[in-house]
């Protein structure tokens, strides 16, 4: 088929950006587009825009894709869609659920409209590894039947998946659902754990844990979640006219727990692992990890960062986004 531009939704963000990155070192046309949602300082998003603006094949439209007309105006010349865009965070989406539904539901559905009044039919759906729920056995497997959503946040991206599978359903095309894992890495949210961790053991103080730090995440770097999205927008393309959904686990197959995770952290800066033990939060999954099994086998995926040099890469990132000279605990 031509090759078309891509409409990558939530492009400002931190996946968001990476993503739209990567599909420009592949020669794709890219339009990003985002609404820089107040969840986190703006001024972080439009660092990354600048990023993405050296490059003469991206162009970027700020408008919300519950904004109809709006993106049905961006979508001029577009072939597929990437839809990164939605509020995160587990934790915080307890205290407002419906804001959660109206960002990310109420958008899910407006831009798949939107889609079949374009007639575009290729699509990548970024979903969470939250969507598993309670009582779901690891490792995951995208055939396992979903556990009770824990949050708002994980209710909202199973019914964004119902309508994805919908769409192809009655309009045909090819969808792809990514259930991302503990995304991190360059350019990482300030509310995500590594961040905070991060500063938090620079300025050398404890860093609270939620439960007693047995937790366990499969901690996947951005840059092979990139990968991984492109490999499944190439395998959205690869349709031979018959309709298709498939749902893909991108992370790295290897949970490791909490308090790892901050002595590592501290490792790299030569600070001190003070931690605090609070209460868990309900929200919160006791385990998340990914049988890539599927996405090994099709996409091709194959996560290449090893955590503690992810970590390391991350720490060092930190290290030149601030500007601060070696910490007095090193």
């Amino acid at each position: 088929m031509t090759e078309g531009a891509v409409l990558v939704t939530g492009a400002a963000g931190f996946i968001g950006s990476h993503v739209a990155a990567a599909l420009l070192a592949a020669g794709r046309q890219v339009i990003g587009v985002d609404n820089f949602d107040p969840y986190y300082d703006r001024a972080i998003k439009e660092m990354a825009v600048r990023g993405l603006l050296r490059s003469p094949r991206f162009t970027f439209r700020e408008l919300d894709v519950r904004d109809r007309l709006g993106t049905g105006a961006a979508m001029h010349g577009v072939t597929a869609v990437i839809h990164l865009a939605a509020r995160p965070g587990v934790r915080q989406s307890v205290e407002a659920p419906d804001l959660y539904r109206a960002l990310n539901e109420h958008g899910t559905r407006a831009l798949l409209a939107t889609c079949a009044d374009a007639g575009v039919r290729r699509l990548v759906f970024s979903s969470s590894s939250s969507v598993y729920g309670a009582g779901v056995r690891t490792p995951f497997r995208e055939d396992a039947p979903l556990g009770l959503p824990l949050s708002p946040y994980a209710e909202t991206k199973q019914v964004g998946e119902r309508m994805v599978r919908a769409f192809v359903e009655v309009v045909g095309g090819q969808a792809a659902i990514v259930r991302l894992f503990s995304v991190y890495g360059p350019r990482q949210r300030p509310d995500l754990a590594l961040y905070r961790f991060t500063s938090l053991l620079r300025e050398g103080r404890p860093v609270p844990i939620l439960g007693n730090g047995d937790s366990q995440r499969d901690y996947t770097h951005v840059a092979d979640v990139a990968a991984g999205i492109v490999a499944a927008f190439a395998w959205t393309e690869g349709g031979e006219g018959g309709a298709a959904c498939e749902i893909f686990n991108l992370g790295a197959g290897h949970p490791e727990r909490l308090d790892w995770l901050v002595s590592e952290v501290a490792r790299c800066l030569g600070a001190e692992a003070r931690m605090v033990v609070r209460p868990a939060h309900p929200a919160d999954l006791p385990v998340t990890w990914a049988d890539t099994t599927k996405a090994r086998a099709v996409l091709g995926f194959a996560p290449r960062i090893r955590l503690a040099n992810g970590i390391a890469d991350f720490v060092a990132w930190f290290e030149r986004e601030h500007g601060r000279q070696p910490s007095p605990a090193a």
